[in-house]
């Protein structure tokens, strides 16, 4: 007989045991577990149907009707279980119920040892949520639109340091350009997942970096106690020149059709006004990208040094200010690395 666990148990055996999620798969694309595999008991319309009919005629007619609809399935279920090659592995459903102990009586007949998630993802939405509000020690790298942020964290992850690409996570890159060039975006509860997997694996005594963030990025929010950290933590200004920022804009999204950059253009109409979208629309016609990326450019760095202003006042100047020297990447990653070191033991006194 299949074995429920908790929340806690279930992510240890994770680590090294195969999890299948027998959700539906529109509760599995909403969000899942990361690393699950997704053996659904019913498909979509099969559990609208099964649910209609529990909820009229009751739990031993919505039991027959689910198992006419899970009967023809049993094969595969035991055959994909089997090519996971192993003789152990983790199920969950949504609370924890039916669906997740049938497949774990199915699969133990078979001779494979189940565990199955108490309170199933349910529980470990909750749980993750929990874990989201801890304290950690971030340090955030902020500076201007084009300044490489998310090159040094690369550069810093690289060289041993903690480093959390909220960015790469969503999938977006935070500004009206961000979607250009990416995958879909995740939803808010998978990104939240993924933030929670990323961080379990971290040393929570030591400074994790990561890059100064809106509270959404893109469609996607950064869940609210961990944001609400995020603007209390220390954050280093990285600098770099307007040149060099400007190739970096160019870099990342000058291969891309100049329609695609003119769309988000306009997106930030409004906020550019009129005659500098104008000009910013017809460089990208006429094919000067370079053009249309200065101007953008230069509406991005008066609208984070307002929010700087707003948010730091007169304590922005004290604030570490640090070159991303590009030439000698590496005398960076030295001053970041000794700033890591100062919070670490401000935080551990």
């Amino acid at each position: 007989m299949s074995k429920e666990i908790p929340i806690e148990e279930f992510l240890e055996l994770s680590k090294e045991t195969p999890l299948i999620d027998v959700r539906t798969p529109a509760e599995y694309e909403q969000a899942h577990i990361p690393g699950a595999l997704n053996l659904p008991l019913f498909t979509n319309q099969e559990r609208e149907h099964v649910g209609t009919v529990y909820k009229k005629q009751g739990k031993t007619h919505a039991v027959n009707v689910g198992l006419e609809y899970v009967g023809p399935k049993l094969t595969l279920f035991t055959k994909t279980a089997l090519s996971l090659n192993s003789n152990k592995l983790l199920l969950h459903c949504w609370r924890g119920g039916m669906r997740s102990k049938s497949m774990a009586w199915l699969l133990e007949t078979i001779g494979l040892e189940c565990y199955t998630l108490k309170g199933g993802y349910k529980s470990y939405r909750a749980y993750i949520r929990g874990q989201l509000e801890h304290p950690y020690n971030l340090v955030l790298l902020g500076g201007y639109t084009g300044s490489g942020k998310t090159d040094l964290l690369k550069i810093l992850e690289n060289n041993g340091q903690q480093v959390l690409d909220l960015e790469g996570m969503a999938n977006h890159k935070g500004s009206a350009f961000g979607a250009i060039g990416q995958l879909p975006q995740p939803t808010t509860e998978m990104f939240e997942n993924i933030l929670y997997q990323r961080i379990s694996s971290m040393d929570l005594s030591k400074t994790i970096w990561t890059e100064d963030e809106s509270h959404n990025i893109g469609k996607v929010f950064i869940p609210e106690p961990f944001w609400t950290q995020m603007r209390n933590s220390p954050v280093v200004i990285i600098e770099a020149p307007f040149g060099n920022r400007l190739e970096r804009l160019m870099r990342d999204y000058g291969s891309f059709p100049a329609q695609l950059l003119a769309q988000s253009i306009k997106k930030i109409e409004k906020r550019l006004g009129y005659d500098k979208c104008k000009e910013a629309l017809d460089a990208c016609e006429s094919g000067n990208l370079e053009k249309a990326a200065s101007i953008s450019l230069l509406y991005y760095d008066k609208a984070y040094q307002n929010q700087l202003d707003t948010r730091f006042g007169s304590n922005l100047a004290s604030m570490p200010h640090i070159e991303f020297c590009t030439t000698n990447p590496k005398k960076t990653i030295e001053q970041l690395k000794r700033l890591a070191t100062q919070y670490n033991n401000t935080n551990n006194e």
